[in-house]
């Protein structure tokens, strides 16, 4: 067990109300942010190497396509989309098995800390083995995620997740998705069966639902009247213009349009991606408290689309920022994308910022911030009295970070330098990542290594 550090020094800290100098940081037993002292003496605290900002959530994983990172990007028949990179996918899963899932994800895990990650929202659907053949215990493959998570030393909100059909109206599922299953009845025994096995983790539990395409209305309303994990909701929509085309012909209607007028989204939902809407379907979305949970890196891999951000954030939506099937795994490179998406699109520059001589940067980072937290259950989030201690520390020695100061610090992480300039990163107070190395780097590496050559 890594000591728990109880008095933290920064000479520049990024705090709720801007930046501090000679900042303070005082944590509880627990790991959380117990006072906070600016112009405060380094005496009695472990002095940081570099601006101390607060660590962001990860509000989408699929961990186990990870394995799969690269190997998709054999041209077809020019008409490549989400649909022809889905086959990829079902290929490698036919081939992991529990160990694998846990090597993948805590080499996963490991890589988001280091890109300035501090928790993971885990949408997690690969339930059973191949073809569908149900392990002794129906927890199984959840249990490795958790196992992943606690190696890697990552906060984790686990989302198991309800797949029952292969589009929509019920329509049968294929043989790719039969390791993805679950009737009602079975999906709800399986969030009791996790309940005490996520609270014994100190992992958060809530639930998903893949997809209108996965789920009929009938047993949406069937698991959301019976769940009691109290925790979010999180479910992919509107990512593929077929995806609409295929929603209007079942019910007339839009996927977020439908979504917002048969299902009681609030602030306990996600919706992941949201690429295709309306002006009307995100207003409607903003104006729910709901978060779009953005995954920039993932839906230009897969040529989804652009979200409409600008908009979206004019209308007082929330976002955070999921790093999805794993292209890439960092913070910058995620937000970055979202900020240059919009830019490719309008032809101009600075489209987040919150208005004229605003850091683009820092616009970014907050929400994130904030929509993250509230994506993956946090009720208190950043460097705040409460708040779990999750802290990335830029690396002071850096000549583009020692130069910068306050909001410049966060543009020249997030546009110019990435994961390369994060340093250390705390969790729940302690350090998981130390000069840009975790403890378990070898053991993960070496399990990882195992994996990839037998799925090979």
């Amino acid at each position: 067990m890594i000591p728990q550090t109880r008095s933290l020094f920064a000479r520049q800290a990024l705090l709720p109300d801007g930046w501090a100098s000679d900042v303070a940081i005082r944590l509880d037993e627990a790991g959380r942010i117990a006072s906070i002292e600016t112009d405060a003496s380094p005496e009695g605290c472990e002095t940081l190497a570099g601006p101390v900002v607060p660590a962001l959530a990860n509000l989408h994983s699929h961990a186990f396509q990870r394995a799969m990172a690269g190997l998709a990007e054999t041209a077809g028949s020019g008409e490549d989309s989400f649909w022809t990179w889905r086959a990829e996918m079902y290929r490698t899963v036919g081939t992991v098995s529990p160990e694998d899932v846990e090597a993948i994800a805590a080499k996963l895990y490991v890589e988001m800390l280091k890109g300035g990650f501090s928790r993971v929202a885990e949408f997690h659907y690969l339930h059973h083995g191949p073809g569908g053949t149900p392990y002794a215990d129906p927890a199984e493959t959840s249990l490795r995620i958790l196992a992943a998570a606690r190696t890697a030393g990552i906060g984790l909100t686990h989302l198991p997740v309800f797949y029952a059909h292969s589009n929509f109206g019920g329509a049968a599922p294929g043989e790719g998705q039969r390791p993805f299953l679950h009737d009602v009845d079975g999906f709800l025994s399986l969030l009791d069966r996790l309940a005490p096995a996520c609270e014994k983790a100190g992992a958060r539990l809530g639930l998903a639902i893949h997809s209108l395409r996965a789920a009929t209305p009938d047993e949406m309303r069937a698991i959301l009247s019976a769940e009691t994990t109290g925790g979010p909701i999180h479910i992919h929509v509107a990512e593929q213009e077929r995806e609409v085309e295929e929603s209007v012909a079942w019910s007339g209607r839009r996927p977020v349009e439908w979504l917002l007028g048969e299902m009681p989204v609030d602030e306990r939902w996600c919706a992941i991606h949201a690429t295709h809407m309306t002006a009307a379907e995100t207003e409607g979305l903003a104006r729910s408290g709901a978060v779009a949970g953005l995954c920039p890196a993932t839906e230009a891999n897969l040529g989804d689309g652009i979200f409409p951000a600008t908009a979206f954030l004019k209308a007082g939506g929330r976002f955070g920022i999921g790093t999805d099937s794993h292209v890439a795994t960092d913070v910058a490179e995620e937000l970055r994308l979202l900020e240059y998406g919009q830019r490719l699109r309008d032809r101009r520059r600075s489209r987040l910022a919150t208005g004229p001589g605003a850091s683009v940067g820092r616009t970014l980072h907050d929400a994130a911030l904030r929509g993250g937290a509230q994506a993956t259950g946090e009720r208190v989030c950043g460097l705040t009295v409460g708040a779990s201690a999750d802290l990335v520390v830029l690396d002071g020695a850096d000549p583009y970070i020692a130069t910068a100061s306050g909001d410049a610090i966060l543009d020249r992480w997030l546009f110019a330098l990435g994961a390369k300039v994060v340093r250390d990163v705390l969790v729940g107070g302690r350090f998981v990542v130390r000069e840009g190395r975790h403890a378990a780097d070898e053991a993960v590496d070496a399990a990882f290594l195992t994996t990839l050559r037998r799925l090979a």
